[in-house]
């Protein structure tokens, strides 16, 4: 149920890293219900009614680009993946400058428990370039995170290391608003080999 409103907010998956703690294997690449993650990640922001959908890449990104459909995506590669989850955001900011879109809905390719509902709700805050909103779970900030267009340089300049957006968000706690999605989603990460039990 995408409405022309959200033609404005595009989705950008982070699904760059190289699963380090899962022994190198590369969180994109790992299966979920039948198909790659990333794939299952595009689909959750498709569903959830984003406009156009930019998937910044890393690690092995050749063997995604071949073993992945992410037909009718941006996919935006980041050779300097392995500076953590601040480089993507940045390389992914980058590439939706210019393209007309007005906000940026940001969400992780290993997080499969957070599905088109919570994506949908987040979605639903937005308002201009100037919104900044997020999802929380039991009022603990989480991810999708929505940044409108206004806020893009100064993510880019705070986004280093694996903190992403979190110093510019902690810098303006109090514009962000809090999207409630415990009772639609879960918000586990996939970082290690337990976590795998999550997968289906």
């Amino acid at each position: 149920m995408r409405d022309k409103h959200h033609e404005e907010v595009a989705g950008l998956l982070l699904a760059a890293g190289g699963g380090r703690r899962l022994g190198g294997h590369p969180k994109a690449l790992l299966e979920h219900r039948g198909r790659l993650l990333v794939e299952h990640a595009v689909g959750v922001l498709r569903a959830g009614g984003c406009g156009p959908i930019h998937v910044v890449l890393g690690a092995r990104a050749d063997e995604v680009h071949e073993r992945a459909d992410l037909s009718g995506c941006v996919l935006v590669d980041n050779p300097g993946w392995a500076e953590g989850m601040g480089s993507s955001l940045r390389a992914g900011l980058a590439s939706l400058d210019g393209t007309g879109v007005r906000a940026a809905l940001v969400s992780l390719v290993d997080q499969p428990g957070i599905g088109p509902a919570a994506v949908a709700r987040v979605l639903g805050a937005y308002e201009d370039e100037r919104s900044l909103a997020s999802a929380a779970y039991d009022g603990t900030r989480g991810h999708p995170v929505l940044f409108g267009a206004a806020h893009w340089a100064g993510i880019a300049a705070t986004a280093t290391g694996d903190r992403g957006a979190r110093a510019y968000l902690e810098e303006h706690e109090g514009g962000i608003r809090l999207v409630e999605c415990a009772d639609v989603a879960e918000p586990y990460d996939i970082d290690t080999a337990a976590d795998l039990r999550h997968l289906e």
